[in-house]
């Protein structure tokens, strides 16, 4: 009942498509992006639903007080200090090998601000317990999400998230101004 609601609310109400051209297997990290407004955590969610699909997210531990912070964690979100230098990259990945199923999305520009230093974590993740990542783009001028690439992390991080951010340099976020591919777009 759920999910046929909110593919109703996304793609008939809303307007939006899907290019979804990639597998998704049992264990995998969504590199998500742009970030740009509070609105892609709407969309992310109304994705998910209509798609049937249950994927863990990163968010910072300021929004998980009473009452969102049981909400955020019983829809799959995990609180992040960032003030605080935790081996959550570790235990993630740790996790990640010990079970049969995990799935995480991770925004890497870290906010909603433009930033051209996108953080690392989520390729560090994958890399360690031999995930994929799918990237995926949201753009709004479009009204579209699109995943069309299954990225396999080589080691060799610095090529490898140059090839990621170019792989999301036409995507349109909801503040287009916010969002940048910092160098990797003038190489």
């Amino acid at each position: 009942m759920i999910r046929t609601i909110c593919k109703w609310m996304l793609y008939k109400k809303l307007g939006w498509k899907k290019t979804v051209t990639v597998e998704h297997p049992d264990k995998f990290i969504i590199c998500l992006a742009p970030h740009t407004s509070n609105w892609d955590f709407f969309f992310g969610q109304l994705y998910e639903r209509a798609e049937g699909l249950k994927i863990n997210f990163l968010m910072k531990k300021e929004w998980f007080f009473w009452p969102l912070g049981p909400i955020f964690k019983h829809m799959g979100g995990i609180p992040v200090w960032r003030s605080k230098h935790t081996s959550l990259t570790d235990n993630l990945a740790n996790t990640a090998l010990d079970r049969e199923e995990f799935r995480l999305c991770i925004t890497p520009e870290g906010t909603r601000k433009r930033v051209g230093d996108w953080k690392k974590g989520f390729y560090f993740i994958a890399l360690k317990a031999n995930l994929p990542i799918l990237l995926y783009g949201v753009d709004y001028e479009k009204k579209e999400i699109t995943c069309t690439e299954c990225f396999h992390p080589t080691g060799d991080v610095e090529k490898d998230m140059k090839h990621i951010k170019l792989y999301f340099k036409d995507f349109k976020g909801k503040k287009p101004e916010n969002f940048s591919i910092g160098d990797a777009a003038q190489e």
